[in-house]
């Protein structure tokens, strides 16, 4: 439910009622940067009263929201969330590249890597300390050891720093070392995780489940900004269906779909969507011309000798191709980047 002021609704008139909402048991979050305020309520709506509501002084009117997230809804925060690491604005008119290995495994491989992606004009390193890996017998990530190369290696390159937490010790043993946490598909609905990574007050990039659904998925972002945390990052990494010919189906559909209804902004995977080298290019492409706010991609100067993921991780020559590639088309994304965040300001006006 949302609750639209009026333009002279005044400081009194706001606090009597988000003291009502508060007095009811549900919980008050506000939303400014539009022409109209509104007030979301949240929680046990039942017992809240719309015509008492409409009553109030300064009430323009009421609103219902009928999806099951209310905080990730477009209708809740109508303008696009932006959101700033190391100055690298995810979700504004420039799309976000990061890139790096499936796993740290060495500090030498990960220095190397953060070089090249500096160098080719990245904006995060990404990097897996803790891996969760479908055979207990595989490799299952170097630990803390790796998050502090990678911390030290950011820190000269200039990059930022993403990498998984598996669980909530993650967290604090992460923190002073990633400037954004992950949470991968097959935790996308380890709700313990996304409450306390909702506590923090870094971003957490959310990554899609392997069978959820668009609902599902935002739901998932739901438990992350219902505590607190404004900053997720949507990510969308395939999902699991019949095809034989990719790892996973790339849900290309999914990322206009999102931005249709929420405002949180959302990143390709196409190294896990395809677990194919030669096919990561053009969905890297396809999706940033849907609408993404960026790509992450796996990379790694030798993918033969890679301790995970070597089959769909770029060598340096084929990820410097991707970025010719996107370099043709950039001129043509942006346009339509600028023309899609013009038509949301227009719509908030």
């Amino acid at each position: 439910m949302i609750v639209v002021l009026k333009d002279s609704a005044t400081r009194e008139n706001v606090q009597a009622v988000k003291d009502y909402i508060v007095g009811k048991g549900a919980q008050v979050h506000e939303s400014e940067g539009i022409e109209k305020k509104i007030i979301g309520i949240i929680g046990n709506k039942r017992v809240i009263d719309k015509t008492a509501l409409n009553a109030f002084p300064g009430v323009e009117h009421v609103i219902q929201i009928l999806e099951p997230y209310k905080l990730a809804s477009r209708k809740f925060h109508p303008r696009n969330t932006i959101i700033d690491v190391k100055g690298v604005q995810i979700g504004g008119l420039e799309p976000v590249h990061m890139a790096g290995p499936c796993s740290v495994e060495t500090e030498e491989q990960i220095w190397e890597i953060a070089k090249e992606v500096s160098e080719k004009g990245g904006h995060i390193l990404r990097g897996g300390v803790f891996k969760p890996r479908s055979s207990p017998y595989s490799f299952q990530g170097i630990g803390l050891e790796g998050a502090k190369w990678m911390y030290d290696a950011g820190k000269e390159y200039n990059l930022g720093i993403v990498s998984e937490v598996m669980e909530i010790n993650d967290i604090e043993a992460l923190y002073d070392y990633v400037d954004i946490f992950q949470v991968g598909a097959r935790n996308m609905q380890h709700f313990k995780l996304l409450k306390a990574l909702g506590k923090t007050d870094k971003p957490v990039l959310l990554k899609r489940g392997m069978s959820a659904t668009m609902n599902e998925f935002l739901m998932s972002a739901e438990y992350i900004l219902a505590e607190g945390n404004e900053k997720v990052i949507l990510c969308e990494r395939g999902i699991r269906t019949f095809v034989q010919h990719t790892r996973n189906t790339f849900d290309l559909n999914v990322i206009p779909a999102l931005k249709n209804v929420s405002h949180l902004p959302i990143l390709v995977d196409p190294s896990h969507a395809t677990g194919k080298t030669d096919l990561v290019s053009p969905v890297t492409l396809a999706g940033l011309a849907a609408g993404a706010d960026g790509f992450i991609v796996e990379i790694h100067p030798r993918p033969y000798e890679a301790y995970s993921d070597g089959d769909q991780s770029l060598n340096f020559q084929q990820y410097d191709a991707l970025l010719k590639d996107l370099n043709i088309l950039r001129d043509g994304i942006l346009t339509l980047r600028k023309q899609k965040l013009e038509k949301v300001e227009l719509e908030c006006i």
